[in-house]
């Protein structure tokens, strides 16, 4: 057992994707000798050399086109794009070429690429350094989102998305990378990495998110607890696909479901869970299914963000509509 931070974590991670297969490579703006802006990668070019660890020029769409050679020819590239709104210029390449060549070779071709993004907010930083573009990745057939919200998650994720055959977008809430850090155990077995999974039991509703507002959802179930509510907190872990099975065998027993994301609501990852659990449960839900999100804007600056981003009042206030009924 190891105390970690979720930057730590993932750094242990990669390290032992590394270690385990030697076709493995990392490629990123400043990756190499800075270990990345957030630190991420630092040290695992010293150990692993340039030729595995390689400092990218600043080009997105370079160095994604130039993964998706590698990968034709063998290789697991992880590639890490900055900051997620620096995604853009490389969003082309991933759903044109990355998301496309196993479908358009009939199979006959495998894409086994990892592109690792920081997103989110709450960091005081500016627009394209604040953005949560799952949903853009989450709509494109052929690419796998998945988004960690713990250390033990990000240990254990960035290494099977690594080792899949296929194309996978890892995101990484930024905003959780540096905080205190929780035992990992580096010998456990891990759950499947398209799978969600029950942080908190409940019964009187259900709320469902992913990343970094998992913590924020926590926190207000632990609020809601102190006035006798008892909600059940469901960590999605991956967004593409979506394992909503817990979701629906919660839904049935406490017949109210609260979707949390820090993106947008509109044609967000909530609408798509809400829709799916309409039509699933829909003899079971005591109330509509409510959605707590960012608004429908470009990303605030920075000293106005806590305005912007959902908090524990927010999703309070939507359990309590969602009792109401």
């Amino acid at each position: 057992m190891t105390k970690m931070s979720l930057a730590k974590a993932l750094n242990a991670g990669l390290r032992r994707a590394l270690e385990a297969d030697p076709k493995v490579v990392l490629a990123g703006e400043d990756i190499g000798k800075l270990g990345g802006v957030f630190r991420v990668t630092e040290g695992l070019q010293k150990d692993f050399g340039e030729h595995r660890v390689i400092d990218s020029p600043l080009a997105e769409a370079g160095i994604i086109g130039t993964a998706i050679g590698m990968a034709l020819r063998g290789y697991r590239p992880v590639c890490e794009i900055q900051f997620d709104g620096f995604v853009f210029p490389a969003f082309d390449q991933i759903v044109s070429q990355v998301a496309r060549l196993h479908y358009r070779s009939g199979g006959k071709l495998r894409m086994p690429l990892v592109i690792r993004i920081p997103y989110g907010g709450g960091i005081g930083s500016v627009e394209h350094h604040s953005e949560s573009p799952e949903a853009y990745f989450a709509h494109t057939p052929g690419l796998k989102v998945v988004t960690c919200s713990n250390p033990v998650d990000g240990y254990w994720m960035i290494q099977q998305a690594v080792a899949s055959d296929d194309p996978v977008i890892f995101l990484e809430p930024k905003r959780r990378y540096h905080e205190k850090g929780v035992e990992v155990d580096e010998k456990a077995s891990p759950p499947p990495l398209h799978s969600a999974q029950v942080v908190r039991p409940g019964r009187d509703a259900t709320v469902v998110a992913y990343g970094t507002m998992v913590k924020i959802c926590l926190d207000a179930a632990a609020a809601a607890a102190e006035e006798g509510r008892e909600l059940e907190v469901i960590d999605l872990r991956t967004i593409a696909p979506l394992d909503l099975s817990s979701t629906v065998e919660s839904v049935q027993r406490t017949g109210r479901l609260i979707t949390v994301q820090e993106a947008p609501l509109n044609l967000g990852v909530g609408a798509e869970i809400s829709a799916r659990i309409t039509e699933q449960c829909f003899y079971s839900l005591e109330a509509p299914v409510i959605r707590v999100g960012g608004y429908d804007m470009p990303y605030p600056p920075s000293r106005v963000e806590e305005d912007y981003l959902p908090d524990l009042d927010r999703i309070l206030d939507a359990v309590d509509r969602s009792l109401a009924y």
